[in-house]
């Protein structure tokens, strides 16, 4: 597995070996010592959430302010442009973003602390996202920041006009955001 760093330094992108033939391929999507060994991070996983979105739709900006959760994000299906952004307070990078397409083409996978909202929008006809996460989800935790915050400025690769849900609609400006001490 290769680790690349990010602009925002808790925030990695992994690059699975794929072990490719004839047959198809085959690569390891996660394994525990591996992760720990490359990262130095001691996380454990404790539920894996599996979503699929049609073009256009975004989700998120998606965060817990009690029982944060760290998330592993791939896209199995399709392909992704995702989203994290630091709401630590006393980080140095508090209220940037990172973005990376993951696609099941080229198989990479994000890193996301706990501290930070996430969010992604389907460039693909249809994408299916695992993402593994070190808590539990917690709906009376969850918060959501507007996607098109103005104080953000993410610029989403979208194909259209996104599909939003109900719940994304309603998100809070960032500037009125809980964020994490």
């Amino acid at each position: 597995m290769k680790i690349f760093p990010t602009e925002i330094p808790d925030v990695l992108l992994f690059q699975p070996n794929v072990f490719e033939d004839s047959r198809g391929y085959f690569f390891e999507h996660y394994s525990e010592t591996v992760f720990q060994a490359k990262t130095g991070l001691q996380v454990r996983f404790v539920q894996d959430n599996y979503s699929r979105s049609h073009q256009n739709v975004l989700r998120g900006l998606h965060y817990q302010i009690e029982q944060a959760q760290g998330k592993l994000v791939s896209a199995t299906v399709g392909s992704i442009f995702d989203v994290a952004v630091d709401l630590r307070q006393s980080s140095p990078t508090f209220g940037q973003w990172v973005s990376y397409e993951l696609s099941a083409s080229n198989r990479y996978q994000l890193w996301i602390p706990p501290g930070f909202a996430h969010g992604f929008g389907v460039r693909s006809e249809v994408a299916e996202v695992l993402y593994k996460t070190t808590n539990y989800y917690a709906p009376q935790q969850e918060r959501c920041i507007i996607w098109n915050d103005p104080d953000l400025a993410i610029a989403w690769q979208l194909n259209g006009e996104p599909i939003l849900s109900a719940k994304d609609q309603a998100g809070q400006p960032f500037c009125e955001a809980e964020v994490f001490v």
